[in-house]
């Protein structure tokens, strides 16, 4: 069954991110990735004004073939990079575990990443390829987008959610431990017995949802 992950990496850990490293633009955001014979060539909003001279220096990137503007308005201008991906070691572990590229966006802190594996097994083989590539993954959260039962909070209700976070967030799972569940019910406004029931109802919701499959978990019930 297909997942979905979000990732943070450093522009300075794969090839694109360092391309597109341009300090004036406020962010970049992956429009489409177009098929051109062998090769899919992206588009990319670029915000804020486009200088002068920045594009002909990413176009010197010895990967580049060519960046060319598609589009160019007062705020925004849309580019299209042709470059050799086979360089870019982020690329070629997503490609090479199936990966999907569903949306980017770049910013001089680092870059955002969307996206789909065919299963958990091939989002882990990429994540452990990027870290023997030394590319830093920073993971946001990963989703089954055909169970809709989790929703994007992996089934937590309400109160489940606000007791796991505060848990977290204290250090609770820290060892040692950063509080105990009589300080986090007091936060909280409930019993000590309730925290405990709620984070051990939380953690079952939340692995049945991360961890099982749909069919693993019917056999449970």
């Amino acid at each position: 069954m297909s997942v979905i992950t979000e990732v943070r990496i450093p522009s300075d850990d794969f090839e694109l991110g360092q391309i597109l490293s341009l300090e004036k633009a406020s962010a970049i955001e992956l429009e489409t990735l177009v098929p051109s014979g062998d090769v899919t060539v992206p588009l990319f909003w670029v915000y804020e004004p486009v200088e002068n001279g920045i594009l002909e220096a990413v176009e010197r990137y010895p990967t580049v073939n060519s960046v060319t503007e598609v589009d160019v308005f007062d705020d925004r201008t849309l580019i299209r990079l042709d470059w050799d991906a086979s360089q870019d070691h982020l690329f070629q572990c997503i490609l090479e575990h199936d990966g999907q590229i569903l949306g980017a966006t770049g910013s001089p802190e680092g870059w955002n990443f969307e996206i789909r594996f065919s299963d958990r097994e091939a989002m882990s083989q990429c994540q452990t390829c990027c870290e023997d590539a030394h590319i830093s993954l920073d993971l946001i959260r990963i989703y089954n987008p055909t169970d809709p039962e989790a929703g994007p909070w992996y089934g937590l209700s309400e109160h489940q959610r606000e007791a796991l976070t505060l848990a977290i967030r204290r250090g609770y799972y820290d060892i040692p431990r950063g509080c105990t569940t009589a300080e986090l019910a007091d936060e909280l406004g409930i019993s000590d017995q309730a925290v405990t029931e709620r984070l051990r109802r939380a953690i079952g919701t939340f692995g049945r949802y991360t961890l099982l499959t749909p069919e693993s978990a019917a056999e449970m019930d």
